[in-house]
């Protein structure tokens, strides 16, 4: 009976020592994610995310593909900022919203997280569809009204992988993809 019950013993202390690496290997993986995908300028991204009424971590998710979360990045075709914005569409957008444009706006964190919030949730209030608003945010909404009228993307957002700009196609893809892990890292 001894033998036995020292047997028993012993798998439960095994069957616990397991669990408790396992948990410990998902905590530092998780905490290693939240290294690769952070929540940099989180009093911006949150106080946005209300008003626009958009996931924040949507939000986060752009920033990381845009920018990478560098408030000083400039593209090849010169979008500029955490949300990687033309001057021609911040300046738009900041008119809708009232407020004087200055080009030196995009490289402010707060401003640019404003205006690339406000434009991206323009362009989900006329799709209705996160995938084609990621899709005019990158290709514009030019460019997405002709090919869904051309039925070559559908306006549920379904068919994403027929979008024919390969940049725009792996872009929405990336975003869904890093949205995805977002909502896995931080959401309770």
């Amino acid at each position: 009976m001894g033998k036995k019950l020292l047997k028993i013993f012993i798998i439960l202390a095994c069957i616990i020592l397991v669990l408790y690496i396992l948990f410990g290997v998902f905590k530092i993986h998780n905490e290693i994610l939240k290294i690769i995908y952070p929540q940099k300028y989180s009093e911006y991204v949150e106080q946005v995310a209300i008003e626009y009424e958009l996931d924040p971590l949507l939000l986060y998710a752009i920033i990381k593909a845009e920018s990478n979360f560098d408030s000083d990045a400039v593209s090849r075709s010169n979008a500029v900022g955490l949300m990687q914005l033309m001057d021609s569409t911040a300046e738009e957008t900041a008119g809708k919203l009232g407020i004087k444009y200055e080009k030196e706006m995009l490289k402010d964190p707060e401003m640019n997280i404003k205006l690339g919030s406000s434009y991206f949730n323009s362009l989900y209030d006329k799709y209705e569809n996160v995938a084609l608003a990621l899709t005019a945010y990158n290709a514009g909404s030019g460019n997405v009204d002709k090919w869904i009228e051309e039925e070559t993307i559908l306006s549920d957002g379904s068919n994403i992988e027929n979008i024919p700009f390969r940049e725009t196609n792996n872009y929405v893809r990336k975003i869904l993809r890093d949205y995805e892990i977002y909502q896995n890292i931080y959401s309770d």
